[in-house]
């Protein structure tokens, strides 16, 4: 979804469920995050901001991994609201769990990620977002996909012998899909949530490119819009002999996992976080 229909069904959900003086309050602290409940036996951990470049610029992102040892790369694809505190937390608690992470910005070739941020309230920056996502077509997604993996597998904390994970949110949904279908001999595992656009012909037509597994949880209120959907993917994936768990997370709104988001759910959130690393677990094992 990630669209302003999405946003405005959210604002009503929302609004429809508090007082006018508790929504204003609640949208007035969306970007006040949640802190993310600690991982046990959380590893120590080291992250630091980084450059990368590609055939078209040099992006911006963050990396994190355990502070010592070898283990299994990820790279994430942020929401359209892009790099920011949240996916940094998000990084942070994964590599936590045993995994060097690589957060991107995926907007690079029109603004860097404190850029996107300074452009304004919550309204401008999805307006300057949006406009960014254009420049990300097929083809760049595979000169991205394919730079950054590359980026990763040069880094001393990751262990080239295990495969790559790949999560994506909001937009980002597809995009994991086309990075498993461009580098599919490196990546094993993608997790896809609340992402839009999974059933359109050209991400579908990419599945039998893919040797990753997948993870793919919805929101109940994209899955009410396009219910076929998920049938689509679930059949495009079957038909490849991709293992897929496909899940509608109930009581859930688009955007619900990134803990800065105004439709945060918590308890959703957790199990989502839970079937990850679950995934990750056995696919890049």
């Amino acid at each position: 979804m990630c669209d302003d229909h999405t946003e405005a069904d959210n604002a009503a959900f929302l609004k429809a469920a508090m007082s006018r003086r508790s929504f204003g309050a609640a949208t007035a602290a969306a970007g006040a995050m949640f802190v993310l409940p600690r991982v046990a036996n959380a590893l120590p951990v080291k992250g630091r901001d980084v450059t990368i470049t590609t055939a078209n610029g040099t992006c911006d992102a963050y990396y994190v991994a355990p502070a010592s040892g070898r283990h299994p790369a990820v790279m994430v694809w942020p929401d359209i609201f892009g790099l920011r505190p949240a996916f940094r937390q998000m990084a942070d608690r994964l590599a936590e769990s045993g995994y060097a992470v690589l957060t991107v910005n995926p907007f690079y070739r029109s603004l860097t990620a404190p850029a996107l941020l300074a452009s304004g309230a919550r309204e401008a920056i999805f307006a300057k977002a949006a406009e960014a996502r254009k420049a990300l077509t097929p083809e760049a997604v595979i000169v991205d996909a394919t730079s950054f993996v590359a980026f990763l597998d040069k880094q001393a904390e990751v262990d080239t012998k295990r495969g790559v994970g790949t999560t994506g949110y909001c937009m980002g949904g597809p995009l994991v899909m086309q990075t498993a279908a461009a580098v599919p001999d490196r990546v094993r595992a993608g997790g896809s949530f609340h992402g839009g656009g999974l059933a359109a012909e050209p991400i579908l037509a990419l599945v039998p490119k893919m040797k990753a597994s997948f993870l793919i949880a919805i929101a109940e209120n994209d899955d009410a819009k396009v219910p076929a959907e998920k049938d689509a993917v679930k059949a495009a994936m079957d038909a490849a002999g991709r293992p897929a768990e496909i899940e509608v997370y109930k009581g859930t709104l688009h955007g619900w996992c990134p803990p800065d988001s105004p439709v945060y759910n918590p308890a959703q959130a957790e199990r989502a976080w839970e079937r990850l690393l679950a995934l990750f677990g056995k696919a890049l094992a």
